[in-house]
């Protein structure tokens, strides 16, 4: 059950490209969905939250993750909206590269040989991801840096969760969930945008989105993560990056250069290799 959910919830999230990008060419643009499809989860969730209230003194911590867990879903499905998917998967998947670093800076892990190998992997992924020798040449777009920012926002949000572990279940989701709806508003304030006409047909592709969707795909993350061993984990949700790369290939009509394939390979394998040390606790 638990690797079924967590492979389930991997295939939506790789395929969540789709939904974003259809409802964006009828004329609803993403921070709106967004802001609904986060939105709507965080007020189904939320008689939970007052079931299993958070202790006293986590307030401060649950605002932390609603921040960085909701920069990375919102920048990661605005990315995901308007760049290519292929593109935007390779550069959010360096997360186990930030984890590797937050995790040393903030909760003192060590440096391990294979955590640097990993390292080192991802990083010569990462540059050929971004054109390989053209990269000091070429100036990083704005949707690529959204893509490197909710991927760091996604790690600094995993270590945030290991500092407070203690957190209910419900309540963190929440946050996340609400953190990234605030955000998506203030994308739509930023960029001054207003609130798109809605039809019926709009209605009903936005509440699916939001509760057939976004819903069940985290919920069965979270219930495959919380039953399984870390590592084995971290490498089913790697499931997500190739539904994503292969589904954009063949449905979305995009091209995976063979510089993205190779950097796709080397962060496949560095997420590998740190999915793996965190399974067996190896330091060496």
């Amino acid at each position: 059950m638990a690797v079924s959910a967590l492979l389930g919830g991997a295939v939506l999230w790789g395929l969540f490209w789709w939904p974003l990008k259809a409802l964006d060419a009828a004329g609803i643009h993403g921070s709106f969905v967004q802001a609904v499809a986060y939105g709507l989860p965080a007020l189904v969730l939320l008689p939970w939250v007052f079931r299993t209230p958070p202790r006293r003194g986590q307030t401060g911590l649950l605002l932390l993750i609603a921040l960085l867990g909701g920069w990375a879903n919102a920048s990661f499905a605005t990315s995901l909206t308007y760049g290519s998917v292929v593109r935007v998967l390779l550069l959010f998947y360096l997360a186990p590269v930030w984890t590797i670093l937050a995790a040393r800076l903030f909760l003192g892990e060590a440096f391990t040989r294979l955590r640097l190998t990993a390292l080192g992997l991802a990083l010569a992924g990462l540059a050929f991801t971004l054109g390989g020798p053209d990269l000091l040449t070429a100036p990083l777009s704005a949707i690529d840096l959204l893509a490197l920012s909710s991927g760091l926002a996604f790690a600094l949000n995993n270590v945030a969760i290991r500092a407070g572990h203690g957190l209910p279940d419900a309540a963190r989701a929440v946050a996340v969930f609400a953190g990234c709806a605030v955000i998506s508003l203030g994308f739509m304030g930023w960029n001054g945008q207003p609130v798109p006409a809605l039809d019926a047909s709009h209605l009903l592709a936005l509440a699916a989105l939001a509760l057939v969707w976004v819903l069940p795909g985290t919920l069965a993350t979270f219930y495959g993560v919380a039953r399984l061993d870390a590592g084995k984990a971290a490498i089913l949700l790697l499931a997500e990056l190739v539904v994503g790369v292969v589904s954009a290939v063949l449905l979305g009509g995009e091209a995976l250069s063979l510089q993205e394939a190779v950097g796709g390979t080397l962060i496949l394998a560095a997420a590998v290799i740190e999915a793996r040390t965190e399974s067996t606790g190896v330091l060496a």
